[in-house]
């Protein structure tokens, strides 16, 4: 036989190769592909999420009487005043912990944080419901507002489970969907559990703890909510910190364990998996990790002692002893706060500052009695009126707000976003602001015919401005954050300083709309706010979008699938030329 002649059996190891090489690019197009949208993980946050504005919006409707029954003052603007002093000191103690939360979530990972927050709101709203004097609720109130760091942390949670900049308009609105949700059901549940005795005498008894305190029930439903969601936080939620994710977690495999023991299985918190031919569970298409296709194309050839070329290179994955695939992890950054993450924090404070300024105002003005006479107007600008709505009113026109919100968050966020982008959208809300700011006053002068779909049109205009800014702000933060490791501390520090500015809001807001009252002009503390937002449109367009932790996958992602087409043609030249080699056979 010729030497270098290929016989039947020297032809095997060519077109096993060729045979590896098309399943292992297949392997590897099918592990480039896109993650899918990481719903699983994003319902289990918001079913942990829901207790927080449940608890946080149940004790509007009952406050101002709370702060009645305390018997502190008979004066009806000192009530209100103190009533405004419990809103703001949650707001006040967030401000002071949510940097701490932030980067102490950074340290030890997320679902900690998270839990540790929902555990501080359950023994908040309880000794809420205990105060029995205005410094007991206001410690309370306090003590929720501490031990909470929730709202920067969980913007870094989804930040985390989205890698794909095509998933984030979907999935930034989970969470203001979730916040509308607690939005509507807590004033309700606080309105209607409040002071039992006054409408179920024969259940609660006068005399008994719910006579002595009159405001607990809605706080029992509140802190019952808030441990749902903890337990369904420590069952199945998981960790999304780059180097926390690989420890193991006792709580989730708990989870687990519950769901196949109750149900048989679990479809909705665990992967669904197929039984291979030898009874073994696989993971089903897609959701497997495989090793790379160097590793596969010697297996099963004992014609070949080795095979050089790029596709028996040593794979840059690491295998660790617990069997999982070690993804490199990201550096932390010599600079965390860099200038375009600084104008996104101001001006997602400001934005906090003057729609918090318009969420408490609104409901004032709308209650507003007419002022009379009209005869010291002074039009276009010396006026001074109020609808004169009675509280009824003024909640169906909240609970359509809450609604409204939902839809708008829901069906055109993600529409609008994936068109134009989440920076121009910011943009084009920002310099939109000030002419609503200007506007909102003129509707009081009205004809009471047409007043009422005034009103409506203001609540579409302001809800349609708020649930496209607050979520595209979110998504320039998480984009411009240089590494993940750095995330939560990012996060922390805007929380904290949105909560001071929704702090401050009420208190400015309020000040200058009774000096407007006393003046002669109750559009004061609206065109006070329009300037302000005159002044966040233009930082607005000092905003710029960096290329991101997602845009460098992107740039990584389509090189190398390049280089996987490039191997198949490759692999078939060698099967019909192939190299001579001292580990072929020769005669």
């Amino acid at each position: 036989m010729v030497p270098g002649t290929n016989t039947g059996k020297m032809v095997v190891g060519p077109a096993r190769t060729v045979a590896a090489a098309r399943h292992g690019v297949k392997k590897a197009s099918a592990k480039r592909s896109p993650p899918p949208y990481p719903k699983r993980q994003l319902l289990i946050l918001a079913l942990c999420r829901i207790c927080e504005p449940i608890a946080f919006m149940s004790i509007f409707p009952y406050v101002y009487h709370m702060v009645k029954d305390f018997n502190i003052t008979n004066d009806e603007s000192k009530i209100s005043m103190y009533a405004g002093w419990v809103t703001s000191s949650f707001t006040l103690a967030e401000f002071l912990a949510g940097f701490l939360w932030g980067r102490l979530s950074d340290k030890i990972g997320r679902k900690p944080v998270l839990l540790t927050g929902m555990g501080g709101t359950g023994l908040s709203v309880i000794l809420f419901g205990f105060a029995p004097s205005l410094p007991i609720a206001l410690l309370a109130r306090a003590l929720g507002g501490i031990l909470n760091g929730n709202m920067g942390v969980l913007q870094t949670t989804v930040g985390e489970l989205v890698t794909v900049k095509e998933h984030q308009p979907r999935a930034y609105t989970v969470m203001p969907i979730v916040w509308c949700i607690g939005s509507i059901v807590g004033p309700m549940i606080g309105g209607t559990l409040a002071r039992p005795v006054d409408w179920i005498p024969t259940v609660f008894q006068p005399g008994s703890v719910w006579d002595r305190f009159p405001y607990l029930l809605p706080n029992l439903f509140s802190a019952l909510c808030v441990f749902f969601g903890l337990a369904v936080g420590f069952l199945f939620l998981e960790e999304t910190h780059a180097e926390k994710k690989y420890r193991r977690d006792r709580g989730v495999e708990f989870g687990k364990y519950l769901t196949s023991r109750l149900f048989g299985k679990d479809s909705i918190f665990r992967k669904r998996v197929r039984r291979g031919k030898n009874g073994e569970e696989q993971p089903l298409l897609g959701e497997t990790y495989e090793s790379l296709p160097g590793y596969r194309t010697a297996d099963g050839s004992p014609e070949l002692t080795s095979v050089e070329g790029p596709m028996m290179q040593e794979s840059p994955l690491d295998l660790e002893s617990t069997g999982e695939i070690a993804e490199a992890q990201p550096e932390k950054p010599e600079r965390t706060f860099t200038k375009p993450i600084i104008f996104i924090i101001i001006n997602y404070g400001l934005l906090a500052f003057h729609t918090m300024t318009l969420d408490s105002l609104l409901p004032v003005f709308l209650s507003t009695e007419p002022q009379g006479s009209q005869d010291s107007w002074s039009l276009p600008f010396k006026f001074a009126d109020g609808f004169g709505y009675d509280t009824r009113t003024v909640g169906i026109i909240l609970s359509i707000q809450g609604l409204y919100s939902m839809i708008s968050t829901s069906f055109f966020f993600p529409r609008i976003t994936g068109r134009i982008g989440a920076l121009r959208l910011f943009q084009i809300i920002s310099i939109s602001y000030p002419l609503l700011y200007f506007a909102t006053p003129y509707f009081v002068l009205l004809p009471s015919s047409v007043r009422m779909a005034g009103v409506y049109l203001l609540i579409v205009w302001k809800c349609t401005l708020a649930t496209m800014a607050y979520p595209s702000n979110a998504i320039l933060l998480t984009n411009s954050a240089p590494s993940t490791l750095t995330l939560g501390t990012i996060n922390g520090v805007a929380a904290s300083i949105a909560s001071l500015c929704r702090a401050m809001g009420p208190i400015v807001s309020g000040y200058l709309y009774t000096v407007g009252l006393r003046m002669g002009y109750c559009g004061i503390v609206w065109w006070f706010t329009a300037f302000v937002t005159i002044g966040a449109s233009f930082l607005s367009f000092g905003i710029t979008e960096p290329r991101g932790r997602l845009d460098e996958k992107e740039e990584i992602e389509e090189p190398a699938a390049e280089d996987a087409a490039a191997i198949e043609p490759a692999a078939t030249t060698e099967a019909v030329n192939p190299p001579r080699s001292s580990t072929w056979p020769q005669q």
